[in-house]
């Protein structure tokens, strides 16, 4: 298996690159409450085809893969996903507004200045551990953060 740190020395961000995945742009929204929902964001490129099946954290009870449909009448919801399918070399990022991850049952509100800790499995039986920088409440991304 193939490991490649792309971390720097202050913080674990771009993350992990394992079993031939490479997370980037990766963070997590400030929650306000910890019974409310979190969203967490960030961009999978697969050097082999793969799929995302399973997210698991310490600090939520369940998170979930969401994506976002709009209806014939415009009208936007979201649905779960159960699984992220990585195309060969394709990059696959989720982003406000659209797919993300979903923290749901939150033992404590994601704090601005914290890490989350996250376990992914992928179908071919990889697993990777990563930690993303939680921003502030109102964060559309990291490059909001860089000064």
């Amino acid at each position: 298996m193939k490991i490649t740190i792309l971390a720097t020395a202050l913080t674990l961000w771009p993350f992990f690159a394992s079993a031939d995945v490479t997370i980037s742009d990766g963070w997590a929204r400030a929650s306000i409450l910890a019974s409310r929902p979190a969203a967490a964001y960030l961009t999978l490129t697969s050097n082999q085809s793969d799929q995302l099946v399973a997210i698991t954290t310490p600090i939520a009870g369940n998170v979930t893969i969401h994506a976002v449909e709009t209806d014939n009448d415009g009208v936007s919801r979201m649905v779960e996903v159960d699984g992220l399918d990585l195309p060969s070399g394709e990059p696959v990022t989720l982003a406000p507004g659209s797919m993300h991850l979903m923290l749901m049952g939150l033992s404590e509100k994601l704090e601005e200045g914290t890490y989350l800790p996250l376990t992914m499995t992928f179908a071919s039986g990889a697993r990777m551990e990563v930690s993303l920088p939680v921003l502030g409440p109102g964060a559309m991304g990291p490059q909001e953060e860089q000064p």
